[in-house]
């Protein structure tokens, strides 16, 4: 059976790399020959690379696809009859998404590893939730975009759930002070994407000159940075800019695509990323070799996750440096790294980035 059983029960940052390394090489096998078997134009890729499945490979030697693949073609690895749930990537108007297949099996493994990641940083008790976006995010459940997803994801670590942003993305101040009123004082949780949440709603609380009382909160967002870099806004900019406008100093940002649902990366206190047990990166260099710790590449992301369309092994557009492994001032396990920007040139993607004003 797949390696994902054997862990998925286990504390998200507990395995020292070289024991994670030595894992992962019987598990990308075993996932790459599943896919290989179930997925015809995935199997054509490995073919066309002389890769065999069936022999024993290191992890870095494992054939990754390019995310683009995704919306190009329609990779999945089980029947048409067994798809449950269908993720899409977001897009600005004329710009071609993902479409990632989901069975029920990939879609509880993914939920249960992003619940195991998120609550290792925020604690298992359920808090009342203000979702910086608006629900008409999550209105279709069978066809979901990556905005939405994120938003179902994260519902599951909250009660009360409150949305900041009416149908038209304008802040719903009444609300979100309501909000603040009644918990002021108290543990609560925020989420959203990272544009959204500086462009409508920190924004907003800035221009009416609002400060809302949630000291005590914890912020998780992501998506969206390269509208934010284009207006110099950077991750220190936008912490200070929260705790300015909410009084926030718990921020979790996170990195993760649509394409791997599930096997996010959290930032920790230090401000780097983590990699958990469930997924791993590789930082590579223009001709595809592997780098060395803080030499900037091109991010492969690898995951045990997607056993119903061959995700596990994916080359992003997204530029990084792995930083270390295993001796992060927080304590978790694992590589650590950051991300850098997107390549030049790479079609804009994200969570976020793709919302066009009316």
């Amino acid at each position: 059976m797949f390696a994902i059983d054997r862990i998925i029960d286990r504390p998200p940052f507990s395995l020292a790399q070289r024991e994670k390394e030595e894992l992962y090489a019987a598990a990308l096998r075993e996932l790459t020959r599943h896919h290989s078997k179930r997925c015809p134009p995935y199997r054509r890729i490995l073919d066309t690379l002389d890769f065999d499945p069936d022999l024993a490979h290191r992890v870095e030697n494992i054939p990754f696809i390019p995310v683009r693949l995704f919306k190009e073609y329609e990779l999945a690895s089980v029947a048409r009859p067994q798809v449950f749930k269908t993720m899409t990537s977001s897009g600005t108007s004329g710009q071609a998404v993902s479409r990632i297949f989901l069975d029920r099996e990939t879609a509880a493994l993914q939920t249960k590893a992003l619940a195991k990641i998120t609550m290792d940083f925020i604690g298992a008790k359920r808090l009342p939730l203000l979702i910086i976006d608006t629900p008409s995010a999550v209105k279709d459940r069978s066809l979901f975009s990556a905005r939405g997803a994120g938003i179902l994801g994260f519902s599951m670590f909250g009660r009360n759930v409150t949305y900041a942003l009416d149908d038209a993305l304008r802040l719903d101040l009444a609300t979100v002070e309501a909000f603040s009123a009644e918990h002021a004082g108290k543990d609560v949780l925020l989420f959203g994407f990272t544009y959204m949440i500086w462009e409508y709603f920190h924004k907003e609380l800035a221009r009416l000159k609002r400060r809302l009382g949630l000291g005590k909160g914890i912020l998780i967002h992501g998506g969206g940075w390269k509208k934010l870099n284009d207006q110099a806004v950077d991750n220190n900019v936008f912490k200070h800019g929260l705790q300015n406008t909410c009084g926030i100093e718990r921020v979790h940002n996170y990195y993760g695509l649509v394409e791997q649902t599930g096997s996010i990366f959290m930032e920790c206190k230090a401000g780097v990323l983590h990699a958990s047990i469930f997924s791993d990166v590789i930082i590579r260099r223009p001709d595809f070799s592997v780098c060395g710790a803080r030499e900037a590449g091109l991010v492969q992301l690898i995951s045990l996750l997607p056993l119903s369309y061959p995700g596990h092994s994916l080359l992003t557009e997204d530029a990084g440096e792995w930083l270390g492994q295993d001796d992060c001032s927080c304590g978790r396990l694992g590589k650590y790294f950051k991300i850098n920007g997107r390549v030049q040139n790479a079609e804009t993607r994200g969570c976020s980035d793709a919302y066009e004003p009316a």
